[in-house]
Protein backbone atom coordinates (compact mmCIF):
# COMPACT_ATOMS: atom_id res chain seq x y z
CA UNK A 1 0.00 0.00 0.00
CA UNK A 2 1.24 3.47 -0.89
CA UNK A 3 0.99 6.43 1.46
CA UNK A 4 1.33 10.19 1.14
CA UNK A 5 2.33 12.73 3.76
CA UNK A 6 -0.30 15.39 4.40
CA UNK A 7 0.82 18.85 5.35
CA UNK A 8 -0.12 20.16 8.80
CA UNK A 9 -3.19 22.33 8.64
CA UNK A 10 -5.15 24.73 10.80
CA UNK A 11 -8.76 23.62 11.08
CA UNK A 12 -11.44 26.16 11.99
CA UNK A 13 -13.78 25.36 14.87
CA UNK A 14 -17.36 25.33 13.66
CA UNK A 15 -18.91 25.25 17.12
CA UNK A 16 -18.58 24.06 20.70
CA UNK A 17 -21.13 22.08 22.69
CA UNK A 18 -21.49 20.07 25.86
CA UNK A 19 -22.79 16.84 24.33
CA UNK A 20 -22.13 15.87 20.73
CA UNK A 21 -24.03 12.92 19.21
CA UNK A 22 -22.72 11.48 15.94
CA UNK A 23 -25.33 9.55 13.96
CA UNK A 24 -29.11 9.95 14.09
CA UNK A 25 -30.66 6.51 13.92
CA UNK A 26 -32.90 5.42 16.81
CA UNK A 27 -29.84 5.30 19.08
CA UNK A 28 -28.56 8.73 18.13
CA UNK A 29 -32.00 10.33 18.18
CA UNK A 30 -32.71 8.95 21.64
CA UNK A 31 -29.27 10.04 22.87
CA UNK A 32 -29.61 13.62 21.64
CA UNK A 33 -33.17 14.07 22.89
CA UNK A 34 -32.35 12.52 26.27
CA UNK A 35 -29.23 14.63 26.78
CA UNK A 36 -31.09 17.84 25.92
CA UNK A 37 -34.01 16.95 28.19
CA UNK A 38 -31.51 16.30 30.97
CA UNK A 39 -30.28 19.87 30.62
CA UNK A 40 -27.18 19.55 28.44
CA UNK A 41 -26.42 21.73 25.44
CA UNK A 42 -26.58 19.11 22.69
CA UNK A 43 -25.59 18.93 19.02
CA UNK A 44 -26.67 16.11 16.69
CA UNK A 45 -24.62 15.46 13.54
CA UNK A 46 -25.49 13.24 10.58
CA UNK A 47 -23.78 12.66 7.25
CA UNK A 48 -27.03 12.57 5.24
CA UNK A 49 -29.71 15.15 4.57
CA UNK A 50 -32.21 13.84 7.11
CA UNK A 51 -32.29 12.37 10.58
CA UNK A 52 -33.64 8.91 11.35
CA UNK A 53 -30.93 6.46 10.34
CA UNK A 54 -32.17 3.04 9.28
CA UNK A 55 -35.77 4.26 9.32
CA UNK A 56 -35.61 7.30 7.04
CA UNK A 57 -32.31 6.65 5.24
CA UNK A 58 -32.70 2.93 4.55
CA UNK A 59 -36.49 2.61 4.61
CA UNK A 60 -37.05 0.06 7.40
CA UNK A 61 -40.54 0.70 8.72
CA UNK A 62 -40.88 -2.04 11.36
CA UNK A 63 -39.22 -0.78 14.53
CA UNK A 64 -41.02 -3.08 16.99
CA UNK A 65 -42.15 -6.12 15.02
CA UNK A 66 -41.14 -8.31 17.93
CA UNK A 67 -44.12 -7.06 19.99
CA UNK A 68 -46.82 -9.65 20.68
CA UNK A 69 -49.22 -10.46 23.46
CA UNK A 70 -47.12 -11.29 26.49
CA UNK A 71 -44.17 -9.09 25.49
CA UNK A 72 -42.66 -7.10 28.34
CA UNK A 73 -41.42 -4.09 26.42
CA UNK A 74 -39.01 -1.24 27.05
CA UNK A 75 -40.16 2.20 28.12
CA UNK A 76 -38.73 5.56 27.12
CA UNK A 77 -37.86 7.47 23.98
CA UNK A 78 -37.94 4.40 21.71
CA UNK A 79 -41.67 4.00 22.33
CA UNK A 80 -42.09 7.76 22.00
CA UNK A 81 -40.62 7.69 18.48
CA UNK A 82 -43.29 5.18 17.47
CA UNK A 83 -46.14 6.95 19.27
CA UNK A 84 -45.20 10.39 17.96
CA UNK A 85 -45.06 9.11 14.40
CA UNK A 86 -48.55 7.69 14.86
CA UNK A 87 -49.85 10.99 16.28
CA UNK A 88 -48.45 12.83 13.24
CA UNK A 89 -50.19 10.48 10.81
CA UNK A 90 -47.00 8.67 9.84
CA UNK A 91 -47.86 5.06 10.68
CA UNK A 92 -50.16 2.17 9.93
CA UNK A 93 -50.76 -0.98 12.00
CA UNK A 94 -47.82 -3.33 11.48
CA UNK A 95 -48.86 -6.56 9.79
CA UNK A 96 -47.14 -9.13 12.00
CA UNK A 97 -47.20 -7.63 15.49
CA UNK A 98 -48.82 -5.25 17.97
CA UNK A 99 -46.79 -2.32 16.74
CA UNK A 100 -46.84 0.52 14.24
CA UNK A 101 -45.27 0.45 10.78
CA UNK A 102 -43.62 3.82 10.23
CA UNK A 103 -43.74 5.81 7.01
CA UNK A 104 -39.99 6.35 6.42
CA UNK A 105 -40.55 9.60 4.53
CA UNK A 106 -42.82 11.07 7.19
CA UNK A 107 -40.40 9.97 9.86
CA UNK A 108 -37.92 12.53 8.56
CA UNK A 109 -40.33 15.21 9.75
CA UNK A 110 -41.08 13.34 12.98
CA UNK A 111 -37.35 13.32 13.78
CA UNK A 112 -37.02 17.01 12.89
CA UNK A 113 -39.93 17.85 15.19
CA UNK A 114 -38.67 15.88 18.19
CA UNK A 115 -35.17 17.33 17.83
CA UNK A 116 -36.44 20.89 17.62
CA UNK A 117 -38.83 20.46 20.54
CA UNK A 118 -36.03 19.12 22.73
CA UNK A 119 -33.79 22.06 21.85
CA UNK A 120 -31.14 19.93 20.12
CA UNK A 121 -28.89 21.80 17.70
CA UNK A 122 -29.18 19.94 14.34
CA UNK A 123 -26.37 19.60 11.81
CA UNK A 124 -26.76 17.60 8.58
CA UNK A 125 -24.48 16.88 5.61
CA UNK A 126 -21.42 16.48 7.84
CA UNK A 127 -19.21 13.37 7.74
CA UNK A 128 -17.07 12.72 10.82
CA UNK A 129 -13.53 11.93 9.63
CA UNK A 130 -11.41 12.13 12.77
CA UNK A 131 -11.56 12.33 16.54
CA UNK A 132 -9.86 14.91 18.73
CA UNK A 133 -8.33 13.24 21.79
CA UNK A 134 -6.48 15.11 24.52
CA UNK A 135 -4.86 13.44 27.53
CA UNK A 136 -6.80 10.24 27.02
CA UNK A 137 -10.20 11.90 26.72
CA UNK A 138 -12.17 12.77 23.63
CA UNK A 139 -12.56 16.51 23.05
CA UNK A 140 -14.44 16.64 19.76
CA UNK A 141 -14.40 15.51 16.17
CA UNK A 142 -13.29 16.68 12.74
CA UNK A 143 -16.00 16.87 10.08
CA UNK A 144 -15.97 17.45 6.35
CA UNK A 145 -18.79 18.72 4.19
CA UNK A 146 -19.83 21.49 1.83
CA UNK A 147 -18.39 24.03 4.28
CA UNK A 148 -15.01 22.31 4.16
CA UNK A 149 -13.01 20.70 6.94
CA UNK A 150 -14.04 21.91 10.39
CA UNK A 151 -13.84 20.93 14.03
CA UNK A 152 -16.59 20.51 16.59
CA UNK A 153 -15.44 20.68 20.20
CA UNK A 154 -17.45 18.86 22.85
CA UNK A 155 -17.13 17.93 26.50
CA UNK A 156 -18.86 14.59 25.91
CA UNK A 157 -19.22 12.64 22.65
CA UNK A 158 -21.69 9.84 21.91
CA UNK A 159 -20.81 7.57 19.01
CA UNK A 160 -24.09 6.47 17.42
CA UNK A 161 -22.54 5.96 13.99
CA UNK A 162 -23.54 2.30 13.91
CA UNK A 163 -20.01 1.24 12.94
CA UNK A 164 -18.13 2.57 16.01
CA UNK A 165 -16.45 5.06 13.67
CA UNK A 166 -15.66 7.64 16.35
CA UNK A 167 -14.50 5.05 18.86
CA UNK A 168 -12.10 3.61 16.29
CA UNK A 169 -10.80 7.03 15.26
CA UNK A 170 -10.27 7.90 18.93
CA UNK A 171 -8.19 4.78 19.45
CA UNK A 172 -10.64 2.73 21.50
CA UNK A 173 -10.26 -1.03 21.01
CA UNK A 174 -12.89 -2.54 18.73
CA UNK A 175 -13.70 -5.91 17.21
CA UNK A 176 -15.21 -6.77 13.88
CA UNK A 177 -16.95 -9.95 12.86
CA UNK A 178 -15.06 -11.74 10.06
CA UNK A 179 -16.68 -10.76 6.77
CA UNK A 180 -17.64 -14.35 5.95
CA UNK A 181 -19.61 -14.48 9.22
CA UNK A 182 -21.23 -11.04 9.04
CA UNK A 183 -24.98 -10.81 8.69
CA UNK A 184 -26.08 -9.80 5.23
CA UNK A 185 -26.65 -6.28 3.98
CA UNK A 186 -30.00 -5.18 2.56
CA UNK A 187 -30.96 -3.01 -0.38
CA UNK A 188 -34.47 -1.91 0.57
CA UNK A 189 -36.90 -0.91 -2.18
CA UNK A 190 -40.55 -0.07 -2.71
CA UNK A 191 -43.02 -0.58 -5.55
CA UNK A 192 -46.02 1.26 -6.96
CA UNK A 193 -48.92 -0.22 -8.89
CA UNK A 194 -49.79 -2.99 -6.44
CA UNK A 195 -53.44 -4.09 -6.11
CA UNK A 196 -53.65 -4.33 -2.33
CA UNK A 197 -56.81 -6.44 -2.03
CA UNK A 198 -55.58 -9.03 -4.54
CA UNK A 199 -52.18 -9.27 -2.87
CA UNK A 200 -53.63 -9.68 0.63
CA UNK A 201 -55.95 -12.41 -0.64
CA UNK A 202 -52.85 -14.24 -1.89
CA UNK A 203 -51.13 -13.77 1.45
CA UNK A 204 -54.17 -15.11 3.30
CA UNK A 205 -54.30 -18.16 1.04
CA UNK A 206 -50.59 -18.97 1.44
CA UNK A 207 -50.54 -18.14 5.20
CA UNK A 208 -46.76 -17.62 5.58
CA UNK A 209 -45.19 -18.09 9.02
CA UNK A 210 -41.83 -17.63 10.69
CA UNK A 211 -41.36 -21.33 10.18
CA UNK A 212 -41.06 -20.57 6.46
CA UNK A 213 -37.91 -18.50 7.01
CA UNK A 214 -35.89 -21.69 6.84
CA UNK A 215 -36.71 -21.93 3.13
CA UNK A 216 -34.42 -18.97 2.45
CA UNK A 217 -32.18 -18.75 5.52
CA UNK A 218 -30.93 -21.25 8.05
CA UNK A 219 -32.89 -20.16 11.12
CA UNK A 220 -33.14 -21.72 14.56
CA UNK A 221 -36.19 -20.82 16.65
CA UNK A 222 -37.53 -21.91 20.02
CA UNK A 223 -40.49 -23.48 18.20
CA UNK A 224 -43.06 -21.07 19.63
CA UNK A 225 -42.42 -18.68 16.74
CA UNK A 226 -42.92 -21.15 13.93
CA UNK A 227 -46.72 -20.94 13.66
CA UNK A 228 -46.95 -17.13 13.93
CA UNK A 229 -47.77 -15.08 10.81
CA UNK A 230 -44.85 -13.49 9.02
CA UNK A 231 -45.06 -11.15 5.98
CA UNK A 232 -42.68 -13.46 4.14
CA UNK A 233 -42.46 -14.33 0.45
CA UNK A 234 -40.44 -17.16 -1.04
CA UNK A 235 -42.54 -19.00 -3.63
CA UNK A 236 -42.38 -16.25 -6.31
CA UNK A 237 -38.60 -16.28 -6.20
CA UNK A 238 -38.35 -20.07 -6.36
CA UNK A 239 -40.60 -20.02 -9.42
CA UNK A 240 -38.50 -17.26 -10.94
CA UNK A 241 -35.38 -19.40 -10.56
CA UNK A 242 -37.14 -22.28 -12.31
CA UNK A 243 -37.99 -19.93 -15.19
CA UNK A 244 -34.48 -18.46 -15.40
CA UNK A 245 -35.55 -14.96 -14.28
CA UNK A 246 -33.30 -15.25 -11.24
CA UNK A 247 -30.06 -17.22 -11.71
CA UNK A 248 -30.03 -20.43 -9.72
CA UNK A 249 -26.88 -19.40 -7.85
CA UNK A 250 -28.42 -16.12 -6.61
CA UNK A 251 -29.80 -17.24 -3.24
CA UNK A 252 -29.96 -13.79 -1.66
CA UNK A 253 -33.43 -12.90 -3.00
CA UNK A 254 -36.37 -13.64 -0.74
CA UNK A 255 -37.75 -11.98 2.36
CA UNK A 256 -40.44 -9.79 3.83
CA UNK A 257 -42.77 -6.98 2.83
CA UNK A 258 -43.87 -4.01 4.91
CA UNK A 259 -46.75 -1.61 4.38
CA UNK A 260 -49.11 -1.94 1.40
CA UNK A 261 -51.22 1.17 0.99
CA UNK A 262 -54.68 1.62 -0.48
CA UNK A 263 -53.04 3.63 -3.27
CA UNK A 264 -50.97 0.64 -4.35
CA UNK A 265 -47.59 1.32 -2.81
CA UNK A 266 -45.67 -1.57 -1.25
CA UNK A 267 -42.86 -0.20 0.91
CA UNK A 268 -40.04 -1.61 3.00
CA UNK A 269 -39.53 -4.58 0.68
CA UNK A 270 -36.72 -6.36 2.50
CA UNK A 271 -36.10 -8.97 -0.19
CA UNK A 272 -32.43 -8.63 -1.08
CA UNK A 273 -30.14 -9.78 1.74
CA UNK A 274 -26.55 -10.33 0.60
CA UNK A 275 -23.70 -11.83 2.57
CA UNK A 276 -19.96 -11.35 2.15
CA UNK A 277 -19.79 -7.55 2.33
CA UNK A 278 -17.85 -5.52 4.91
CA UNK A 279 -19.60 -2.20 5.46
CA UNK A 280 -16.44 -0.56 6.74
CA UNK A 281 -14.81 -1.06 3.32
CA UNK A 282 -15.77 1.48 0.65
CA UNK A 283 -15.18 -0.97 -2.19
CA UNK A 284 -17.47 -3.53 -0.56
CA UNK A 285 -20.06 -0.80 0.01
CA UNK A 286 -19.88 0.15 -3.65
CA UNK A 287 -20.20 -3.43 -4.87
CA UNK A 288 -23.11 -4.11 -2.52
CA UNK A 289 -25.07 -1.01 -3.59
CA UNK A 290 -24.71 -1.86 -7.30
CA UNK A 291 -25.34 -5.59 -6.95
CA UNK A 292 -28.25 -4.99 -4.59
CA UNK A 293 -30.03 -2.74 -7.06
CA UNK A 294 -29.49 -5.30 -9.79
CA UNK A 295 -30.99 -8.03 -7.65
CA UNK A 296 -33.90 -5.81 -6.60
CA UNK A 297 -34.96 -5.49 -10.23
CA UNK A 298 -34.87 -9.28 -10.56
CA UNK A 299 -37.00 -9.52 -7.42
CA UNK A 300 -39.54 -7.07 -8.86
CA UNK A 301 -39.78 -9.05 -12.08
CA UNK A 302 -40.37 -12.22 -10.05
CA UNK A 303 -43.09 -10.46 -8.07
CA UNK A 304 -44.73 -9.24 -11.29
CA UNK A 305 -44.73 -12.71 -12.80
CA UNK A 306 -45.69 -14.85 -9.84
CA UNK A 307 -47.36 -12.74 -7.14
CA UNK A 308 -51.05 -11.86 -7.46
CA UNK A 309 -51.53 -8.12 -7.07
CA UNK A 310 -48.04 -7.29 -8.34
CA UNK A 311 -48.78 -7.86 -12.05
CA UNK A 312 -48.45 -4.15 -12.90
CA UNK A 313 -46.04 -3.19 -10.13
CA UNK A 314 -42.93 -1.18 -10.86
CA UNK A 315 -39.99 0.24 -8.93
CA UNK A 316 -40.77 3.32 -6.89
CA UNK A 317 -37.71 3.96 -4.69
CA UNK A 318 -34.51 2.47 -3.34
CA UNK A 319 -33.28 3.23 0.15
CA UNK A 320 -30.77 6.07 0.37
CA UNK A 321 -28.10 3.62 1.52
CA UNK A 322 -27.54 -0.01 2.46
CA UNK A 323 -29.21 -1.53 5.47
CA UNK A 324 -26.32 -2.76 7.61
CA UNK A 325 -26.80 -5.35 10.35
CA UNK A 326 -23.26 -6.03 11.39
CA UNK A 327 -19.85 -4.38 11.30
CA UNK A 328 -17.65 -3.03 14.08
CA UNK A 329 -18.31 -3.09 17.85
CA UNK A 330 -16.41 -1.66 20.79
CA UNK A 331 -14.73 -3.73 23.47
CA UNK A 332 -16.43 -2.29 26.50
CA UNK A 333 -16.17 -2.12 30.23
CA UNK A 334 -18.54 -5.09 30.01
CA UNK A 335 -19.24 -7.23 26.95
CA UNK A 336 -22.81 -8.51 26.82
CA UNK A 337 -23.19 -12.22 25.99
CA UNK A 338 -25.77 -14.39 24.36
CA UNK A 339 -26.19 -16.11 27.71
CA UNK A 340 -27.11 -12.73 29.21
CA UNK A 341 -29.87 -12.01 26.74
CA UNK A 342 -31.20 -15.59 26.77
CA UNK A 343 -31.11 -15.96 30.57
CA UNK A 344 -32.88 -12.75 31.68
CA UNK A 345 -29.63 -11.25 32.98
CA UNK A 346 -29.81 -8.66 35.74
CA UNK A 347 -27.17 -5.97 36.33
CA UNK A 348 -26.56 -3.45 39.12
CA UNK A 349 -25.74 -0.83 36.49
CA UNK A 350 -28.94 -1.42 34.50
CA UNK A 351 -29.90 1.50 32.26
CA UNK A 352 -32.97 -0.09 30.68
CA UNK A 353 -34.62 -3.34 29.75
CA UNK A 354 -35.25 -5.09 26.46
CA UNK A 355 -37.40 -8.14 25.70
CA UNK A 356 -35.82 -11.45 24.82
CA UNK A 357 -35.85 -10.75 21.08
CA UNK A 358 -33.04 -12.10 18.92
CA UNK A 359 -32.84 -11.81 15.15
CA UNK A 360 -29.52 -12.65 13.59
CA UNK A 361 -26.77 -15.21 13.03
CA UNK A 362 -29.33 -17.90 12.29
CA UNK A 363 -31.42 -17.34 15.43
CA UNK A 364 -34.97 -16.01 15.74
CA UNK A 365 -36.54 -15.66 19.18
CA UNK A 366 -39.71 -13.61 19.67
CA UNK A 367 -40.60 -12.32 23.15
CA UNK A 368 -44.05 -13.85 23.56
CA UNK A 369 -43.55 -15.13 27.12
CA UNK A 370 -42.67 -11.96 29.03
CA UNK A 371 -38.95 -12.64 29.30
CA UNK A 372 -36.52 -9.70 29.18
CA UNK A 373 -32.96 -8.77 30.11
CA UNK A 374 -31.46 -5.67 31.68
CA UNK A 375 -29.11 -3.53 29.60
CA UNK A 376 -25.91 -2.68 31.56
CA UNK A 377 -24.20 0.70 31.41
CA UNK A 378 -20.86 -1.06 30.90
CA UNK A 379 -21.60 -1.98 27.28
CA UNK A 380 -21.74 1.74 26.40
CA UNK A 381 -18.30 2.52 27.84
CA UNK A 382 -15.31 1.91 25.54
CA UNK A 383 -11.88 1.15 26.92
CA UNK A 384 -8.98 3.56 26.66
CA UNK A 385 -10.84 6.79 25.84
CA UNK A 386 -12.74 8.81 28.44
CA UNK A 387 -15.83 11.00 28.00
CA UNK A 388 -16.83 8.90 24.99
CA UNK A 389 -19.94 6.73 25.07
CA UNK A 390 -21.33 4.43 22.40
CA UNK A 391 -24.98 3.83 21.52
CA UNK A 392 -26.77 1.62 19.01
CA UNK A 393 -25.63 -1.53 17.29
CA UNK A 394 -21.93 -0.99 18.00
CA UNK A 395 -22.20 -1.44 21.78
CA UNK A 396 -20.00 -4.11 23.35
CA UNK A 397 -21.04 -7.73 23.12
CA UNK A 398 -20.64 -11.07 21.39
CA UNK A 399 -22.37 -12.20 18.20
CA UNK A 400 -25.35 -13.74 19.98
CA UNK A 401 -26.06 -10.63 22.06
CA UNK A 402 -25.68 -8.49 18.94
CA UNK A 403 -28.71 -10.29 17.53
CA UNK A 404 -30.64 -8.51 20.29
CA UNK A 405 -28.88 -5.17 20.76
CA UNK A 406 -28.91 -4.35 17.04
CA UNK A 407 -32.71 -4.05 17.17
CA UNK A 408 -33.85 -0.48 16.58
CA UNK A 409 -35.71 -0.31 19.88
CA UNK A 410 -32.72 -1.66 21.83
CA UNK A 411 -30.61 0.97 20.06
CA UNK A 412 -32.99 3.56 21.49
CA UNK A 413 -32.49 2.07 24.97
CA UNK A 414 -28.72 2.40 24.77
CA UNK A 415 -29.05 5.82 23.15
CA UNK A 416 -31.26 7.27 25.88
CA UNK A 417 -28.92 5.84 28.51
CA UNK A 418 -25.86 7.37 26.84
CA UNK A 419 -27.52 10.77 26.50
CA UNK A 420 -28.59 10.87 30.14
CA UNK A 421 -25.22 9.57 31.37
CA UNK A 422 -23.39 12.26 29.38
CA UNK A 423 -25.60 14.99 30.86
CA UNK A 424 -25.31 13.66 34.42
CA UNK A 425 -21.53 13.35 34.17
CA UNK A 426 -21.32 16.98 33.08
CA UNK A 427 -23.60 18.17 35.85
CA UNK A 428 -21.60 16.26 38.47
CA UNK A 429 -18.20 17.15 37.07
CA UNK A 430 -17.23 13.50 36.67
CA UNK A 431 -16.08 11.66 33.58
CA UNK A 432 -18.33 9.17 31.82
CA UNK A 433 -16.09 6.39 33.12
CA UNK A 434 -16.48 7.58 36.74
CA UNK A 435 -20.07 8.82 36.66
CA UNK A 436 -22.31 7.70 39.53
CA UNK A 437 -24.54 5.13 37.83
CA UNK A 438 -27.15 5.49 40.58
CA UNK A 439 -27.60 9.14 39.63
CA UNK A 440 -27.83 8.13 35.97
CA UNK A 441 -30.51 5.59 36.88
CA UNK A 442 -32.47 8.21 38.82
CA UNK A 443 -32.36 10.58 35.85
CA UNK A 444 -33.48 7.80 33.50
CA UNK A 445 -36.44 7.03 35.76
CA UNK A 446 -37.43 10.69 35.62
CA UNK A 447 -37.50 10.32 31.82
CA UNK A 448 -39.83 7.33 32.12
CA UNK A 449 -37.32 4.53 31.52
CA UNK A 450 -37.95 1.14 33.05
CA UNK A 451 -34.76 -0.26 34.61
CA UNK A 452 -35.93 -3.51 36.22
Amino acid sequence: MKYIDEQPRTTPVLCETEVLVVGSGPGGLAAAIAAARAGAKTLLVDRYGCFGGVISQVGVDSVAWYRHEGTVDLQGIGIELEQRARAMGGTEPESQSLSEALDPEMFKVVADTLIQEAGVDPLLHCLAVDAIVEAGAIAGIIIEGKSGRQAILAERVIDASGDADIARLAGAPCRKTPVEEMMGVTVMFSCSGVVKERFLEYVAATAPTYGDWGKCWQVETTGKEDHLFSPYLQEPFDLARQEGIIPEDVRSIGGTWGRVTDTGEASSLNMVVMGGYDCTDVRDLTRAEIEGRRQALMAIEALRRFTPGFEDAHLRTFGMTLGTRDSRKIIGRYDLTGHDVRSEARFEDSVGIFPEFLDGYGTLVLPTTGRYFQVPYGILVPQGVDNLLVAGRCVAGDKASHAATRSQMCCAVTGQAAGVAAAVSLKDGRSTDQVDVRRVQAALRRQGVRLA
